[in-house]
């Protein structure tokens, strides 16, 4: 079994969801406490900038909000977007060298993802998981949305479970050589000044 597996990148995922809400500020980002070259620093910062935006996501919806400062947000979290999909194929690329086979069978097929964009899913339903755990035990809630909440609760925690099956499966296939899996960087082209006819059409 490799090292990389999903019931330790839980761990380092609910580590970091605890850390950040220690003092739960979207303008402070706890410390990495994983070695730079271990692998799970970099699930940790995965996990962290998720978290982040979870709240960025939160404080940009009040109704009440002052433009402007509507706006800051808003481009925090573009830069947090693009920021995330660049830290998963870095995990992508730490992943793949670590466990890639020497040759692939003539048999293996392609996956339609890499596992770095499964891990993000993980990273994702880990915050869903720890808000909703929240929302079913609030006292201020009624008992009908607390039920509610806990159903859903549930239906995470299974798809916790089948995702990390999914994820551990899709490693040893890509360690024995059954399956391939290729990081395709996205290349995102919406904060890039040269590809967005917005951006650089304001230059000409």
């Amino acid at each position: 079994m490799s090292d990389w597996n999903s019931r330790e990148m839980v761990r380092v995922f609910e580590r970091a969801i605890d850390d950040y809400h220690i003092r739960d500020d979207v303008d402070h980002r706890p410390e990495n406490p994983y070695d730079q070259d271990d692998y799970r620093a970099v699930l940790y910062d995965k996990c962290m900038i998720d978290t982040v935006q979870w709240h960025l996501e939160d404080i940009v919806r009040d109704p009440h909000i002052d433009s402007d400062y509507g706006m800051e947000i808003k481009r925090r979290i573009d830069k947090s977007n693009q920021h995330r999909t660049e830290t998963v194929e870095k995990l992508d690329d730490q992943l793949l060298r670590a466990i890639g086979p020497e040759a692939f069978s003539p048999s293996a097929r392609i996956n339609t993802e890499s596992p770095g964009w499964a891990i993000d899913r993980l990273s994702i339903l880990s915050l869903k998981i720890f808000h909703m755990n929240i929302e079913a035990g609030r006292a201020d809630a009624e008992n009908d949305h607390k039920a509610a909440c806990m159903r859903k609760l549930n239906t995470l925690k299974e798809q916790q479970k089948d995702l990390c099956l999914a994820i551990d499966q899709l490693i040893e296939d890509i360690q024995s050589g059954e399956r391939i899996a290729r990081v395709y960087h996205q290349m995102k082209m919406y904060n890039d000044e040269t590809l967005n006819p917005v951006l650089y059409g304001k230059k000409q």
